[in-house]
């Protein structure tokens, strides 16, 4: 059975890209720097309500056996700190660089599925009052609202905790940005009203048009207080759409299936997908992929985004927690590994690095590690690649897809289809 999963580990870079001097990144590690941390007793966790917690050196065998280590000592050219190699590899790994311009979400996940972006987004870059002024009036005007909050680069839960209490008062919702192209809006789910947040959140989006931004994101929160405000799991992202047909776009239209769980739909602004399913947290979309494995026929391709170790523990700079959650992640690896059939292929990706150890709290330009399973490929490296774009290729290769115009297919006996002469060594 021809099917493919695809699990986007959003954030886990493992290795600064040659280029990431440009970006501010040039050290950067995520896996390297939680591995140290670990290494050094520096990310222990009391277990508590919210998981067991976690001790010493990081643990993650069974993502290592699939390769993790060795690509990214590939990466870096060093293993990482205080984690032993595997006696067996039983994966193929390999180590990626971005051509797109950026270091987004957006970006990544379009390349990933063989669409690379070659124009560069707009930002907001000033820190305090990041809008155009004529923005902001055109918003509230078109929404018909009393004002606005926050109009600067901001962490999502930070500024909830700093102007929620204002924003119920006000009625005024909170705006905000970052080093990424976003504009976001946060709200209170009762007070303000969730369809009230997703209908601003519209009306942004067409006024962002002329500025070029990737994505405009509803940030819903509840609480009463600011001891109490906690965002919830109806957050939405309305981005543009691909500039040319993603894989999942071209398998759709070709007859096959394409299930996209978490926000992988909204990333690709509901482009070529078959069937949505929601999840809020690791263990709830790891559930749902496996309920899908279990269903999904013929030419099927399953893609999940755990958005946690971006959202909650990357940005936050939460060492512990991100290798807390790496951990569950791993334990649960061979519950999905036992449902594999022979002729699925399995990827284990990221969408660019959010090292937890970083100055600041944006994302940070590095390599995403490559580890693939089945589909007749051979354990063992698949070496350097040029693009994410070589995913979205070996997709197309593997679900009977004519090439894409991007990438270079890693798997055995695939037609080969590289990266236009212009684009080669491109940093």
């Amino acid at each position: 059975m021809s099917r493919a999963i695809v699990l986007v580990l959003d954030s886990f870079g493992i290795g600064a890209t040659p280029d990431a001097e440009r970006f501010g990144d040039a050290g950067a590690d995520t896996l390297g720097h939680i591995a140290a941390a670990c290494a050094r007793g520096e990310a222990d966790l009391a277990a508590d309500a919210d998981g067991p917690g976690r001790h010493g050196p990081l643990a993650l065998p069974n993502l290592a056996r699939l390769g993790l280590l060795h690509a990214h000592r590939e990466s870096t050219g060093r293993w990482a700190e205080g984690v032993a190699a595997p006696a067996e590899v039983i994966g193929a790994y390999g180590h990626a660089r971005e051509l797109s311009s950026g270091k987004d979400t957006p970006s990544g996940h379009w390349e990933i599925a063989g669409v690379p972006v070659r124009f560069d987004w707009g930002y907001f870059p000033d820190r305090e009052q990041s809008f155009p002024a004529e923005l902001i009036n055109a918003l509230i005007e078109a929404a018909e609202l009393p004002g606005v909050l926050g109009d600067c680069h901001a962490s999502g839960t930070e500024i909830i905790a700093r102007l929620g209490e204002a924003h119920v008062a006000s009625g005024k919702p909170i705006v905000y940005t970052s080093a990424d192209s976003v504009f976001q809006i946060a709200a209170h789910e009762e007070a303000f009203g969730l369809e009230r947040l997703y209908e601003v959140c519209e009306i942004a989006r067409g006024l962002l048009e002329p500025y070029n931004i990737g994505r405009v994101i509803a940030r819903p929160f509840t609480g009463d207080r600011e001891a109490t405000f906690a965002r919830t799991a109806n957050r939405r992202d309305y981005s543009v759409e691909p500039p040319a047909p993603t894989v999942l776009q071209r398998l759709h239209d070709d007859g096959g299936t394409v299930i996209a769980i978490g926000k992988i739909a909204d990333i690709y602004a509901h482009c070529g997908i078959s069937q949505t399913i929601k999840a809020s947290g690791h263990d709830a979309l790891m559930d749902a992929t496996l309920a899908a494995m279990d269903e999904a026929g013929e030419r099927s391709l399953i893609m999940t985004n755990f958005v946690d170790f971006d959202m909650l523990f990357g940005h936050r700079r939460d060492v512990a927690g991100y290798a807390a959650a790496l951990e569950a992640f791993d334990a649960r690896l061979p519950e999905l590994l036992a449902r594999l059939e022979d002729d699925d292929l399995l990827i284990l990706t990221a969408d660019h690095g959010c090292d937890p150890t970083w100055a600041g709290t944006d994302h940070t330009r590095e390599h995403i590690p490559m580890l693939a399973l089945g589909a007749g490929l051979a354990p063992g490296s698949l070496g350097a690649r040029a693009s994410f774009a070589d995913i979205g290729q070996s997709l197309a290769a593997h679900l009977g897809l004519p090439p894409m115009d991007d990438g270079e297919s890693f798997l055995p006996h695939a037609a080969k289809s590289f990266l236009r002469p212009a684009d080669t060594g491109a940093d």
